[in-house]
């Protein structure tokens, strides 16, 4: 049977930069659907990749890029069309497919709407060995170029699970064995006090409501980031990294570590 094909809110995603899109070519090339090039671009893995994926390629029509990923975007004169819909899995194939997995550690976004805060999360979650990303179908900032170039390319080499209600999710997570951690200014435990010793799922709020109510009571533990007086709280990306380091000071495993 099939997987089910979900669908990503935007009707057509622009990626830019050569390093992200050697990343989609090399890890997910089924999501490339044509590449423009400006007519000086002569990176040869590049253009290898290209050609061995059988992906169309077209000239970058000079002054035209900035109309296609915006004017502060710099796309090093390449831009791809891509359809983000097969890098996303619904919740039950991915739970399927780390079933085998010691005491995994997932991220569930809670309506992040800043792409480059998406980006940076998912990057740090795949630097810090996690298994996957679970992105809420409403009120959350979907796969975007900014997104991927934030990411460094990590949205094409991390599981992506689209969600359709976070609290729905955490119950489903509850049943498979995980632990939900939800980061909260005033969590009444401090990050370094807890073992982690089973599956994680580490919810990150909104960047200016944070975690809704409901689904901060949902979770098992609201965790905090213990800082200096002087500083009130630190943002969704900062926040997640620093979570994610800690966790994987605990499972050095999942960094591909022996312990």
């Amino acid at each position: 049977m099939k997987p089910k094909k979900i669908k990503n809110k935007s009707e057509k995603v622009y990626v830019y930069g050569k390093h992200a899109l050697i990343e989609a070519l090399k890890n997910t090339p089924q999501v490339v659907r044509k590449v423009y090039l400006a007519p000086d671009m002569r990176d040869a893995e590049l253009r290898a990749l290209l050609e061995k994926n059988k992906i169309p390629s077209a000239q970058l029509v000079s002054g035209k890029g900035k109309e296609l990923v915006g004017k502060d975007a710099v796309h090093q004169g390449v831009i791809a069309i891509i359809d983000p819909s097969p890098l996303l899995l619904t919740l039950d194939d991915f739970l399927k497919r780390i079933r085998d997995k010691k005491n995994p550690a997932i991220v569930i976004f809670g309506e992040v709407q800043d792409p480059h805060n998406v980006g940076a999360i998912i990057r740090s979650a795949a630097a810090f060995g996690f298994a996957g990303v679970l992105i809420p179908e409403h009120n959350q900032a979907p796969i975007t170029g900014t997104v991927v170039k934030s990411s460094a390319g990590m949205t094409f080499r991390i599981p992506l699970v689209s969600i359709g209600n976070v609290n729905n999710a955490i119950e489903v997570l509850k049943k498979n064995g995980f632990w939900i951690y939800g980061l909260a200014a005033n969590g009444s435990m401090a990050l370094g006090t807890e073992t982690f010793d089973a599956p994680c799922a580490f919810v990150i709020g909104n960047e200016g409501a944070g975690i809704r109510e409901k689904t901060l009571d949902a979770c098992d533990v609201a965790l905090s980031i213990p800082m200096h007086e002087r500083t009130e709280s630190l943002n969704a990306g900062a926040s997640a990294a620093v979570v994610f380091y800690e966790w994987s000071r605990k499972h050095p495993e999942a960094l591909g570590k022996n312990v």
